[in-house]
């Protein structure tokens, strides 16, 4: 089969070592960089058949962000990539201690179909940095995306080096079955589960970027307008189908109804009177994923929007109160454009809610009170988040972006993705001046000197 032969050239090549050269990786990113930049009206117009994704938002979330990422990786690549030097206990007299950054081999990466150009890139990225050989399988869920991602790198890189593989979920499963180095993987809990499980068999690492039910609080000296608009920006980009998108809204009781009536401004500022029309609205990726959603919308008292277009596949902007926390909607991450609201009257009652569920992708708190904001911050584990806004801190390089717990294992972005890909190794260089002697039970009062070393 062809993955098989492909498999075996990479394993080849790599050998090589021509991928673990400085020079050779930084002109893979500019090739990589220099082809977004090509295609980026292919990469627009696919985003749009695939997600009707808007232009504005096909670059804010997919195009801009590689770009940024290259940029950034690029710059600092030689001094990730030396050995760094480390300190040395005294009881290693005259040695020298590294570390060697050394990439895992042969990778690969499965993509999901939300962000479908972003999360096959952004990994890739990191991957090259690195100095590994890559197998990039895209969602078969964004064909017309995979297809210009299969179009672009089979144009500037040699398959022995990089390549694509469409397919199925059963070219996935044929793709596990090889010993791969390192698995990147990003998706639901459900198949992550299954690609662990797999991996265990070979004891191949594996980083997981999964999802989760991520809260959105918002303390009673909250400013509304501000979170009103940046919850609006952050839930129903792309439909809600974002793994970090807010997923449901605890908020303090007197300030709910007034939040409510600017969340409803807002939401026609960014998709006008009718949403289901806008040309600036996602929709739901398909058949299958619509009629979970639209089943939702029965969990509660639908106070804004509602409406839905099947033939489409649209569904407005949703906010659903009156909602048992039993409820089908809140058993499983929505990944969707409903937003179901929740009161509280403490904040410890909120994060004790918060606390009954499994650790959520991100978590976002919206509070001018800093004790608070340290507090929510300090309580609650997951992922990463936001304080006074949603989404933003999985644009910052500096920041590693990932789960713990059942929303992911590991993760990457900036320097983070280029420690994602490699291995650390650990060298101690010793001295032959001399040799330490209290490390031989048979020098004379060994086991004294050592104690004395380590006491």
């Amino acid at each position: 089969m062809r993955h098989k032969e492909i498999f075996e050239k990479q394993k080849e090549f790599y050998l090589t070592g021509k991928t673990k050269e400085i020079a050779f990786r930084l002109e893979s990113l500019r090739k990589l960089q220099s082809a977004i930049k090509r295609y980026e009206p292919d990469i627009t117009t696919a985003l749009k058949k695939d997600l009707h994704r808007s232009e504005f938002d096909a670059y804010l979330s997919e195009i801009g962000p590689t770009l940024d990422e290259i940029k950034y990786v690029s710059k600092r690549l030689k001094t990730w990539a030396k050995p760094r030097r480390v300190p040395t206990p005294q009881v290693l007299m005259g040695s020298k201690s590294y570390v060697y950054p050394e990439p895992y081999g042969l990778t690969l990466i499965i993509s999901p179909w939300n962000y479908p150009f972003n999360l096959a890139v952004m990994p890739l990225i990191g991957a090259i940095a690195a100095g590994n050989c890559v197998t990039l399988k895209p969602s078969e869920w964004a064909p017309h995306t995979s297809q210009v991602i299969m179009q672009m790198i089979k144009g500037i890189f040699e398959e022995e080096y990089i390549a694509v593989i469409e397919g199925d979920v059963e070219t996935s499963k044929a793709l596990l079955d090889l010993p791969f180095d390192h698995i990147f993987f990003t998706g639901s809990a459900q198949v992550g589960k299954t690609i662990m499980e797999k991996a265990a068999q070979t004891l191949t690492p594996v980083t997981l970027e999964l999802g989760g039910k991520s809260p959105v609080i918002i303390d009673k000296d909250a400013n509304i307008e501000l979170a009103a608009r940046r919850i609006v920006w952050g839930k129903w980009l792309n439909a809600g189908q974002t793994c970090v998108a807010p997923d449901y809204v605890l908020i303090h009781e007197e300030r709910k109804d007034v939040w409510l009536a600017q969340l409803k401004q807002e939401i026609a500022r960014f998709y006008g009177t009718d949403p289901l029309t806008s040309e600036n609205y996602g929709h739901i990726v398909n058949e299958r994923h619509f009629s979970r959603l639209e089943a939702f919308l029965a969990d509660g008292e639908i106070v804004i929007g509602g409406k839905t277009d099947a033939q489409r596949r649209v569904i407005e902007p949703t906010v659903l109160t009156g909602v048992s926390w039993e409820a089908p909607v809140m058993q499983e991450e929505i990944f969707g454009p409903i937003l179901p609201v929740f009161t509280y009257t403490d904040l410890d009652e909120a994060i004790a809610e918060i606390r009954k569920k499994e650790k959520p992708l991100a978590l976002y708190f919206f509070s001018e009170n800093e004790q608070n904001q340290e507090k929510v911050i300090r309580s609650l584990p997951f992922g990463g988040g936001c304080i006074n806004d949603t989404i933003v801190h999985i644009g910052n390089p500096h920041l590693p972006f990932g789960g713990v717990g059942t929303s992911g294992l590991g993760n990457y972005h900036g320097k983070y993705s280029f420690d994602c890909f490699s291995h650390e190794k650990a060298i101690v260089k010793q001295t032959t001046q001399f040799d330490m002697p209290l490390r031989y039970s048979f020098t004379k009062n060994a086991l004294n000197w050592l104690k004395k070393f380590y006491g």
